[in-house]
């Protein structure tokens, strides 16, 4: 098998370029939420991404292995749980800030280590449990002024927002989980394509629960919104090509800073300084657990140094 072409400048780039296009297409999706229910707009944002991904497949001579799967459930399963992580990321983005969803989410390596540790029996040690309190100790300082009543301004809807947000994060952690068992059996490519079409089938079930003719500036941002989100996936998966997570994985905490300029500019919307804070300690939370992966997938390497990573 031809070893994986190392250019960690490359990789960094590429999920650099991957974290803006996602901020850039959360923002098409919030000026299209103030007309379409999020159910629509899953179905746009997966469904306008397939001709991008079939496109990438295509220049990688991958088509005939995306369209082949012995796992029909599996990635139906998948594209359930992600279905809904995009439906409520995006109800919570109609309700908040674009950068408090970006800092909120940044709770889905927290929950993965969590699911990971109770679906798929990973051991948790101290470092990686302290990490995962010190973060959901973060979440909890950018949810508060939106879920106490004891500030005298809290607001139903603004809570139900960042409920729903967090609730999508959860799902999105359950996705990563059920991909981490699916590589085992199945490629990459078809992973992507699949889920777009699980995706993009689901969220059409959801055309009797509120759907609108949307106007063409709305329509114009679903389109928007599911091509950049293509682009931006293909970015990010082709990062890990060039270099490992844990070096990769870190620059997805660039998003929050373009989030906060893209909200200022385009929605006039300002961070909370318990936002800014809470999204500090997560940010550190985070890194702290790709770091200790960083270590254990060393210490896995030693104790097998001839195994490969498909051996």
């Amino acid at each position: 098998m031809t070893e994986r072409p190392d250019n960690p400048l490359l990789a960094i780039g590429l999920r650099i370029c991957a974290v803006v296009l996602f901020v850039i297409m959360g923002a098409f999706i919030k000026v299209a939420s103030a007309e379409v229910p999020p159910g629509q707009a899953v179905f746009f944002r997966s469904f306008c991404a397939l001709p991008v991904i079939v496109l990438w497949l295509m220049a990688r001579k991958e088509l005939s292995i995306g369209l082949k799967t012995s796992r029909p459930r599996a990635h139906l399963a998948r594209g359930l749980i992600g279905s809904t992580a995009m439906g409520l990321s995006f109800a919570g983005l109609g309700i908040l800030p674009l950068s408090e969803v970006k800092a909120i989410q940044y709770v889905v390596p927290i929950f993965v280590v969590i699911l990971a540790a109770l679906i798929l029996g990973e051991q948790v040690r101290k470092f990686r449990l302290t990490a995962v309190a010190l973060g959901l100790v973060g979440v909890m300082i950018i949810l508060w002024p939106r879920l106490t009543v004891f500030s005298g301004e809290a607001d139903p809807r603004l809570a139900l927002g960042a409920l729903m947000v967090l609730g999508g994060s959860f799902c999105a952690a359950l996705a990563q989980v059920m991909v981490r068992q699916m590589v085992a059996h199945e490629r990459p490519a078809a992973i992507v394509f699949w889920f777009s079409v699980a995706a993009s089938v689901l969220a059409f079930f959801s055309l009797p629960f509120g759907w609108v003719v949307p106007s063409a500036g709305a329509l114009g941002a679903l389109v928007a919104a599911g091509l950049t989100g293509g682009v931006a996936q293909i970015f990010g998966t082709n990062a890990y090509r060039f270099a490992d997570a844990s070096i990769v994985a870190p620059f997805d905490y660039v998003s929050v800073l373009v989030a906060i300029g893209l909200g200022y500019v385009l929605f006039g919307e300002v961070p909370t300084g318990s936002m800014i804070l809470g999204s500090i300690i997560v940010i550190a939370a985070g890194v702290l657990i790709i770091w200790r992966e960083r270590q254990l997938r060393l210490e896995r390497g030693k104790a097998r140094p001839h195994v490969t990573k498909y051996g």
